[in-house]
């Protein structure tokens, strides 16, 4: 079986199938975990409507959970469906690079 680029959807082409799973991973309430979640929620608010689901997993209070993922930096977003399982470090407040990193792209019509 060959492995073929994933081209990104187009945000008007998303089918309602497509439910996003996010998991961001977060060190309680420091000045980057806070921007990260306020940014994520305003992201999929904004460009998935109602096709996500996310979990806010707090390294300290989880950390089995963060243990499995095998963590390496925070905050971490990853991206578990639809397609392939994506990562992205940082506060997530340059849009572009989130949207590009979920496998999504902004048409300009």
């Amino acid at each position: 079986m060959s492995e073929q680029e994933q081209q990104p959807l187009n945000i008007e082409d998303a089918d309602d199938q497509d439910i996003y799973r996010l998991r961001l991973f977060i060190t309680g309430a420091s000045p980057n975990s806070t921007r990260a979640v306020n940014n994520l929620k305003m992201i999929c608010e904004t460009y998935l409507k109602e096709n996500y689901e996310m979990e806010i997993v707090d390294v300290h209070q989880q950390p089995l959970i963060a243990e499995s993922e095998a963590i390496i930096a925070l905050p971490l977003l990853i991206k578990k469906s639809p397609g392939p399982e994506r990562r992205l470090i940082g506060d997530m407040s340059n849009t572009e690079k989130v949207l590009r990193g979920l496998g999504l792209s902004i048409t300009d019509n």
